[in-house]
């Protein structure tokens, strides 16, 4: 299918190399391209293969009607110039996602999971449901495994549970779940899509290609959720903590299809927004066979996925909690939601012109905030305004100082950005490991 092919590939995050290193195994001609310097070894390596490698700083030249296919990383907007000429030549641009998709064998089984929060989570906790129940399960997708990676491990009936965010949703077209999830959805991302709208458009291309026979399970108390999924065809199962749904919590316990599960008590991650996650997990896998044994031996062992409210340790009676997942008001809310002591707060990342206005009813416990990069300031006004006391810092590692400096026994430090990290970071997860380790370095 994709032999003998000229391909460009825009970006050399991590799913733009993979979807290079696929294709090279195949004899096409592959060119790769980014606009900033790139590691050395990692140049080599791909020159080594074949690839052809250019670091430009205006990509839209290289556009022309010679390339069969153009492969784009998800975070490439659609109003690039590069992205905008491709389209009018009719050139086809996808992302490796979709790339990946049309070498699955027919008879794998895929389940998928988006949404504005929780999606990392869910798909975690599916993943290691699902390998209960069979020793055929990739897990993959927009946490950090590109789909390219793995695809070549996939067999017939094999399980592939994959994350999949609204960046990688623009440019999916022919692929297809057996199973999709829709956690919730929240105004953000506005900035990527230019309307919360548009958004919504793109999450709905999840249940792309479904029919009747597909499964479509969905947030029962989130109405955008409900609205948006009101036409579409599949089997619809519902989830919620607070109403009664398919799976609903009840009495302290997760209840699916009036049958107890597990007891709230029993399950090592706490908070209603967690609980909602089990439940889809819940749902998903008992289409497969799970028993409530083996759901039981994962929820009293799981504790969570790395940068989402991860704890990381307790010293001199504070507990520091790295949330560098939160990249938005709504992520950071379900952090500040989940701890009733008192709690320094530690935010600040890119400016995407984002207003901090919902975060106000929920700065009941917060003593302190500590904000760096490019929104310090922005939010140094805006604590103020609601009288909460401010430190403003250049960096996260002075923010980790000043943040343990200024706490006290039995407070909570918390990294929950509410903000993107690019302006000081490469990911969240970067920006997660050097709270950890500048956590470490405290006394």
């Amino acid at each position: 299918m994709y032999q003998n092919k000229k391909v460009l590939i825009l970006g050399m995050a991590r799913s733009g190399v993979s979807a290079a290193k696929l294709l090279a195994k195949y004899n096409n001609d592959i060119t790769i391209t980014d606009l900033k310097e790139q590691d050395d070894t990692l140049v080599k390596e791909l020159e080594d293969l074949g690839i052809k490698v250019l670091i430009v700083d205006d990509q839209e030249p290289l556009i022309n009607d010679s390339w069969d296919l153009v492969v784009k990383n998800p975070a490439i907007k659609k109003t690039v110039p590069a992205i905008v000429k491709a389209k009018e030549l009719g050139l086809k641009v996808i992302n490796e996602v979709e790339l990946a998709y049309k070498l699955f064998p027919n008879t794998a089984k895929v389940i998928t999971v988006t949404g504005s929060n929780g999606k990392t989570t869910t798909t975690t906790l599916i993943y290691e449901l699902m390998k209960k129940i069979s020793n055929n399960v990739h897990f993959c997708g927009n946490m950090g495994i590109p789909v390219t990676s793995v695809v070549e491990d996939i067999k017939d009936n094999d399980y592939v549970v994959m994350e999949i965010s609204d960046h990688q949703l623009t440019d999916m077209y022919e692929f297809k779940s057996d199973v999709s999830v829709m956690t919730n959805l929240y105004h953000v991302h506005i900035d990527f899509h230019d309307s919360y709208e548009y958004y919504m458009k793109m999450k709905k291309r999840i249940f792309n290609n479904h029919t009747k026979e597909s499964i479509a399970v969905l947030n029962g108390a989130n109405e955008d959720v409900l609205n948006l999924t009101n036409d579409i065809p599949d089997k619809k199962v519902y989830f919620s903590a607070i109403k009664k749904c398919d799976a609903y919590l009840e009495n302290d316990a997760i209840y699916y299809n009036g049958e107890k599960i597990i007891d709230t008590k029993d399950i090592k991650l706490k908070g209603n927004h967690n609980y909602e996650n089990i439940m889809a997990a819940i749902i998903v896998t008992k289409l497969y066979g799970i028993t409530n044994e083996q759901i039981k031996d994962v929820l009293k062992e799981f504790g969570g996925v790395e940068h989402r409210l991860e704890f990381v340790k307790e010293l001199n009676g504070r507990k520091i909690y790295n949330d560098s997942k939160s990249t938005n008001n709504e992520s950071t809310i379900i952090a500040l939601k989940s701890f009733n002591q008192p709690t320094i707060l530690i935010m600040g990342g890119l400016d995407r012109n984002i207003p901090f206005d919902p975060l106000k009813q929920y700065l009941t416990n917060v003593k302190l905030v500590v904000t760096y990069g490019e929104t310090k300031n922005i939010l140094k006004d805006f604590m103020e305004k609601e009288n909460i006391d401010v430190h403003v810092v250049d960096t996260l590692n002075e923010a980790v100082k000043d943040a343990y400096d200024n706490s006290s026994e039995n407070d909570i430090i918390l990294l929950s950005p509410a903000c993107a990290s690019w302006d000081q970071f490469k990911d969240f997860e970067e920006r997660g490991r050097v709270f950890k380790e500048e956590v470490e370095k405290l006394r």
